[in-house]
């Protein structure tokens, strides 16, 4: 199970884009939440940033989806070069042929679950996704507080990817800090999206490996 780091540009400082990207170049991938003021209270950017990360980095992104009809637009950051491609479960018409349809365009598969959201109708397609993201606060907004009552779906799909031998990461994203990073790996998650933690540090580079260090020795 390998341990992944995913610091969110969300927190990071904008008028730096390219240093704040640089700084976190031993990140596992750049988080790009992409967010359209419907799904989610909240607006932010879309595929330009997306376009300007890659030329800013050698680090893999993935785009974090928090948009209304992923169906349409999900493919776009897939041929943009994103390495993973996050929707929403609550968000897609159909999220099979879509997860499908990504695959095809050369990205990897995740699905994202709201704090509240069952995970149960898509027990029976893990080997679809190549991530389940479990979100840990409501999405939208950057800095709030852990739930760590959300672990439950994390520890419960953790037993069924170890039993049934796929390769499949679970996310969670929201909170993560030192302490919540343990917390979240001794409950079965293995890659961690982290955001105002690392950027509100004066060692971003650092502050990424001692929340893989911490999440190793924890999982």
């Amino acid at each position: 199970m390998q341990i992944r780091i995913s610091p969110s540009v969300l927190n990071c400082d904008m008028g730096r884009f390219r240093e704040e990207l640089q700084s976190i170049d031993n990140a596992d991938r750049v988080h790009v939440d992409v967010m359209d003021n419907h799904f989610v209270p909240n607006l932010s950017w879309g595929l330009p940033i997306v376009e300007a990360a890659k030329q800013s980095t050698e680090v893999p992104i993935e785009a974090h989806l928090m948009i209304e009809n992923p169906d349409r637009w999900a493919r776009s950051f897939a041929d943009a070069g994103c390495e993973m491609v996050t929707f929403h479960s609550e968000a897609a018409g159909a999220p099979i042929r879509l997860a499908r349809e990504l695959r095809g365009a050369g990205a990897k598969v995740g699905l994202a679950f709201k704090p509240a959201s069952a995970i149960e109708p898509y027990l029976d397609f893990l080997d679809e996704f190549d991530m389940f993201l479990i979100m840990t606060v409501e999405p939208g907004f950057g800095g709030q507080k852990f739930l760590p009552q959300v672990l439950s779906k994390t520890r419960k799909l953790r037993q069924l990817v170890d039993q049934s031998g796929i390769e499949l990461d679970i996310q969670v994203d929201g909170g993560i800090n030192r302490e919540t990073v343990v917390t979240a790996a001794e409950a079965g998650v293995n890659n961690f999206v982290a955001g105002s933690s690392v950027f509100t540090c004066a060692d971003h580079r650092g502050e990424v490996d001692i929340l893989r260090r911490l999440a190793q020795e924890h999982s």
